[in-house]
């Protein structure tokens, strides 16, 4: 006997002392007093399967003690039940039990008598629709009465696939309001901050149209929107009767927040130019946001939400080592970055802790990542506007810069210009060493040269003078070779009249005769006649040739028509083959198939010198073929059609490829080689014809040839 009651005695003290250590103390709250993270008078209940509901819960003895403020359950699929008893020494029989944690998905709230008698319940959560709660406010409030002195017992059922922390509120239902004030009032300064901020950076980018700002504008927006999830007021604003947008909010505001800071940092910290490496290996994040967003269309959501924390993480370091580097690399702005992320970080930091109860969960460590990230666009912003200072003195510099090549380009075409005068001038003594007649063509030429206003003329003004001066040369050395046989000849006539003058009538007449027929027949007078006669040809021949050619280069100048007036363009081409015409190589067949043109009111100067520079591209671009065709072809065609005219010149040249088509009228783009043009021609063309209200098209094909057609209106208005 005495043994069984020994064997008993350890069973009974063990069941007491279990008995005891599970029981459960009431919270007593007194008048005025809230009562703030009192987790350690719950008692917790893991429901693994998530089956369980009141009438099970109520009677069961699988509660546990809890053993922190502020129960930590972590990312789990389980549902829990945590059981608090509240004993009310206010005179406020209407009492609120608070979860101020926004994303809980659902929150189930019984209150039971100590008969086991449900009195009240109430579920909410962002799973369901907000309107249903009785209480206009992110958290999950719950009133429920109890008398002054009473005790009473609550339920609450908890599930969420996020982190699930239970932080608890207990006061006078009066109370409440000012206890939210505080969070609120956090939420205003933290959304004031960021709409200024917002505001603020998309004027810039308004006024800059720099990227950077735009990246920069969009990480705000989803930046604020992910953090007004975590305090809920965007289920309270914007979605409150849209369960799905609230329940996957997190999901997909995270990546997107993430991913827009991301190309902010590459734009910010130039990272395509000073780590292409980094720059490259950044896409990777994509996929790993790409992976857990995959998880959440398998309805894996914790999988998902695990997966989103370690990539924000990791885009985190990720982000903070490239500002490392790229400050070490001599990149001031990065500071800026730097300090930034650091303070974002930081408050980061704090917030995880706070989740792992490494750090004591309250309304500063809850609040510490919208405040770091308040602050980090504060400084974020700091940072762009200092950009601004950067691009004015970047552009001060490019200024400078470009004042700087300007002079020396005005200073190497006023040395070009002088040595091109030099040249001209030598030539043009030369020239009126020779005759009266190359004295004015070299007159005409000076004319000429005073209506070459632009670069390009004046460097082609050289080439052109010579090759003038050669085909003047050719009929002035053709008439200067017959002027000493003409005298001669001359001189033999003359002789021959001296002697029919000086015959002596009185004398031997037939005798003197037969010694003047002697000398004719000495000097064959019969040649001499017909020698005189080709040589007056020759030189009557030259003289019209040096008179064509100062008429073709008189033509071509108008120097007397610098008003716009009628002209015929079939004319001006002619004259300018002419002039060009020693440019010409010997294989070169210039077809020309002029139309029956109206006069073409212009500017005759500006004209011919369009014909000019075509023509002569057209030459060079035959002349640098590497193989030359046994006849190469210039075309030259004029027509009319309606109130326009046309002017084609092709050549069987080189072509082009697309690449140079599309850049041959910018100012000094050339193809030719350092030396041997300007890069002006094709410019000064289309300026021509635009400032004539025409339009020039070019038709080409690499190894087949190029054709310019210019339109130009009959009427110049």
């Amino acid at each position: 006997m005495i043994k069984r009651v020994c064997f008993s005695l350890p069973l009974i003290l063990s069941l007491l002392w279990g008995m005891t250590a599970f029981a459960q103390h009431p919270i007593i709250l007194k008048q005025g007093e809230v009562l703030n993270n009192f987790g350690t008078q719950m008692l917790l209940l893991t429901d693994s399967a998530g089956v369980l509901d009141i009438s099970q819960i109520k009677n069961s003895d699988g509660f546990e003690k809890v053993t922190d403020n502020v129960p930590n359950l972590g990312i789990t699929t389980y549902t829990y039940w945590l059981k608090i008893k509240v004993e009310n020494q206010t005179n406020d029989p209407n009492l609120i039990l608070q979860i101020p944690l926004p994303t809980l998905d659902f929150v189930d709230f019984y209150q039971v008598d100590p008969s086991g008698k449900v009195l009240y319940s109430e579920f909410i959560g962002d799973n369901r629709p907000y309107y249903n709660r009785k209480f206009d406010n992110p958290f999950s409030t719950f009133r429920f009465s109890v008398a002054k002195g009473e005790a009473t017992t609550l339920y609450l059922r908890i599930k969420g696939n996020e982190q699930l922390q239970v932080p608890t509120t207990l006061c006078q239902s009066k109370l409440i309001a000012q206890k939210n004030a505080d969070a609120f009032l956090v939420f205003g300064i933290f959304s004031g901050i960021f709409l200024v901020m917002f505001t603020y950076n998309l004027f810039l980018y308004l006024s800059t149209k720099d990227k950077t700002y735009l990246f920069y504008i969009i990480n705000l927006l989803f930046i604020g929107l992910l953090q007004a999830n975590f305090q809920g007021f965007p289920f309270k604003y914007l979605w409150p009767d849209n369960v799905w947008v609230a329940k996957y909010a997190v999901y997909i505001l995270t990546p997107l927040a993430a991913l827009t800071g991301l190309e902010f940092m590459k734009n910010f910290l130039h990272t395509k130019e000073l780590l292409p490496k980094a720059h490259k290996y950044s896409r990777l994040f994509y996929l790993l946001y790409l992976f857990a967003f995959i998880q959440l269309l398998l309805g894996r959501l914790n999988t998902s939400y695990q997966l989103l924390q370690m990539a924000a993480m990791t885009v985190a370091i990720f982000m903070l080592i490239t500002a490392i580097i790229t400050y070490r690399k001599g990149y001031s702005p990065a500071k800026f970055f730097l300090i930034a992320w650091s303070v974002f970080l930081l408050g980061l930091c704090i917030f995880v802790l706070k989740d792992y109860n490494i750090l004591p969960y309250n309304t500063i460590t809850y609040s510490m990542m919208p405040f770091g990230s308040a602050l980090e666009v504060i400084l974020l912003s700091f940072a762009l506007a200092d950009k601004i200072n950067t691009f004015k003195k970047e552009k001060e510099a490019s200024q400078e810069e470009a004042l700087r090549i300007s002079l020396e380009n005005e200073r190497l075409i006023t040395e070009q210009n002088i040595e091109l005068e030099k040249k001209v001038n030598e030539r043009t003594l030369e020239l009126q060493k020779s005759n009266d007649t190359l004295e004015v063509a070299l007159k005409d030429l000076k004319e000429a040269q005073s209506q070459l206003v632009d670069q390009e003329k004046m460097a082609g003004l050289g080439q052109l003078t010579a090759g003038i001066a050669h085909e003047i040369n050719n009929p002035i050395n053709f008439v200067t070779s017959n002027i000493k046989p003409l005298e001669l000849d001359i001189l033999d006539l003359d002789e021959v009249i001296n002697m029919y003058e000086k015959l002596d009538l009185s004398g031997d007449v037939k005798e003197q005769i037969e010694k003047i027929d002697s000398f004719k027949r000495q000097i064959d007078i019969h040649f001499v006649r017909d020698e005189i006669k080709s040589l007056l040809t020759g030189i009557s021949e030259g003289a019209k040739r040096t008179a064509e050619i100062i008429k073709s280069l008189k033509n071509f100048s108008r120097l007397d028509e610098n008003d716009t007036k009628p002209v015929d363009l079939n004319e001006g081409l002619e004259s300018t083959l002419v002039l060009v015409k020693n440019t010409f190589p010997d294989n070169l067949l210039v077809v020309r198939e002029f139309g029956k043109l109206p006069n073409v009111e212009c500017l005759p100067g500006k004209i011919n010198q369009v014909f000019m520079n075509l023509i002569t591209n057209a030459v060079q671009a035959i002349k640098s073929k590497p193989v030359q065709n046994a006849e190469e072809r210039l075309t030259i065609r004029t027509w009319q059609e309606g109130e326009n005219v046309k002017i084609s010149i092709k050549d069987s040249g080189t072509g082009m490829p697309d690449s140079v088509k599309q850049r041959i009228f910018e100012p000094f783009f050339t193809t030719k080689d350092v030396g041997e043009g300007t890069g002006l021609g094709l410019s000064i063309v289309f300026r021509i014809i635009e400032n004539h209200h025409g339009n020039i098209d070019v038709v080409t094909k690499v190894n087949e040839g190029t054709e310019f057609i210019v339109t130009l209106p009959v009427n110049f208005k």
